[in-house]
């Protein structure tokens, strides 16, 4: 592996760890990609992981814990008029691994399904992004002791369950060392464990219609969740999971595409010059296991300023900065993980939360570094995975901001055909407040949507369009169509 390329990977990570806003939910995917590359490492099945008997998973009593895990109150929270939940659900007593969880409820619970929400990563915190800067029902205030209401939240439609995966993220733990070394594969099997012992513990869900949403690197985490289920349904005696459907969202689901996609994305939208363009397309083959020229090299290289005062999540958001006094485009503010820090390292809050073990305050991060480069096993592609996932006949959705720069929505848009599904319903835009949200078009068996004006992040950009493509997805209907 030469410099250059490994540079435009660690660019990702380091556009924004010079800034006040860290956003440090996704730094770590450059980081793994980087690591992806030099290694190439294997694919997520080989011929020997084929599921042919289901092992019982490990099954805690948990009598009366739902009741420990109540919230009775968020400090600096506004009044709600509904249930909130949080603790430890241990996946591995011998190993004493614990995973962390945050649910809230909707205020009509017994009628709406249950989702499960997964951050990437790998290694970042579901709760400090997606339930506090995301569509969790509070945002924290520039204050970090207080919160305000998130009226687009996803709990208003749907029981919604954040859980920080894998052990080492977040609030989540392990009392053996060697579980910080960690990969796809363990994350998913961890995931599962946990939701058997979860229903267990909130018995009125066992039957509930489930689903899986998540974005980013949960473009790996949730479809193998999903085919992990569908398999283990098959044979377990244990808890059947009732799952229905899956959403991803601007997520990283081919290696090659994510390349090819992120340059043109960048072209097109004047991040750098035809010449650039041109010369990675002439010099640069992102499927081969080659060691990259040194021509794609100084191409790439020349590719990497563009980004130095960029924030790569959304390419038309301004930087976080103390002395920055420019308003954001999306009306999101793009220091809102700095204030989540603040807020989810305060004694009284993780006293609330049930968390912290370590008892040692700050111990709190949204994304760890250090799992992110120990990561041991994940596939170039899981394009396979959500086609199996297809075929099964659940709801398969993937969905994308168009202003990303991580994930950009070409990198989607060149994956699609890949899956072989024929069009349904073609393209068309779909309506918001009577303007374009963004398009949609479905195929057979999955559906793809953009959402206008959204970066990598969709629901912190445009809250009221990812509650309507949310809407929608667990309605099983599309969007609406422009009038």
């Amino acid at each position: 592996m030469r410099s250059g390329f490994v540079l435009v990977l660690s660019i990702l990570c380091l556009t924004v760890s010079v800034q006040c806003y860290a956003r440090r939910g996704y730094g770590p995917l450059g980081k793994l990609t980087k690591v992806q590359r030099s290694k190439r490492l294997v694919d997520y099945f080989s011929k020997d992981d084929i599921v042919t008997e289901y092992s019982p998973v490990y099954i805690a009593p948990q009598e009366g814990l739902k009741e420990v895990d109540e919230i009775l109150t968020l400090p600096g929270q506004p009044k709600v008029n509904f249930s909130q939940y949080s603790g430890y659900v241990t996946v591995d007593a011998k190993a004493g691994r614990a995973l962390f969880y945050y649910f809230t409820e909707s205020e009509d619970p017994s009628s709406t399904p249950l989702v499960l929400w997964l951050n990437g990563g790998p290694g970042c915190s579901s709760i400090g992004s997606g339930a506090m800067t995301e569509q969790g029902p509070f945002r924290v205030n520039p204050d970090g002791k207080t919160l305000w209401y998130n009226q687009y939240a996803w709990n208003n439609v749907a029981n919604v369950l954040f859980l920080e995966s894998p052990a080492g993220v977040g609030f989540s733990y392990s009392n053996t060392s060697s579980d910080y070394i960690t990969g796809d594969k363990k994350t998913a099997a961890d995931s599962y464990t946990f939701l058997v012992n979860w229903l267990e513990r909130f018995p009125e869900y066992k039957t509930r219609d489930f689903y899986i949403t998540g974005e980013s690197y949960a473009g790996h985490y949730v479809p193998q969740l999903a085919d992990l289920i569908l398999e283990n349904n098959k044979l377990t005696n244990q808890t059947v999971i009732n799952l229905k459907g899956i959403a991803i969202g601007n997520a990283y689901i081919d290696f090659t595409d994510r390349w090819t996609g992120t340059y043109d994305h960048f072209w097109t939208s004047a991040l750098i010059s035809d010449e650039i363009h041109e010369g990675i397309i002439s010099n640069c083959n992102f499927s081969s296991e080659a060691t990259i020229s040194e021509a794609c090299e100084a191409y790439i290289s020349q590719a990497d300023v563009a980004f130095s005062n960029i924030f790569i999540y959304d390419i038309y958001a301004p930087l976080c900065s103390s002395s920055s006094n420019v308003p954001p485009i999306s009306g999101f503010d793009p220091c809102s993980d700095d204030y989540v820090y603040t807020y989810l390292n305060t004694p009284e809050v993780q006293k609330a939360l049930h968390a912290n073990i370590t008892g040692i305050p700050g111990s709190w991060e949204d994304c760890n570094y250090a799992i992110n480069g120990d990561w041991q096993d994940m596939p170039d592609t899981v394009l396979p995975t959500i086609k199996k996932l297809m075929a099964s006949g659940i709801s398969v959705w993937i969905y994308s901001g168009d202003t990303d720069g991580i994930i950009p929505v070409t990198t989607t848009r060149y994956s699609m055909p890949k899956l072989g599904s024929p069009v349904k319903t073609p393209w068309y835009p779909w309506d918001s407040q009577g303007e374009v949200g963004g398009y949609v078009v479905e195929y057979q068996n999955v559906t793809f949507v953009t959402i206008r004006g959204a970066g990598h992040f969709v629901p912190s950009y445009q809250p009221e369009r990812a509650l309507i493509i949310f809407s929608s997805f667990l309605e099983g209907k599309l969007p609406p169509a422009q009038s």
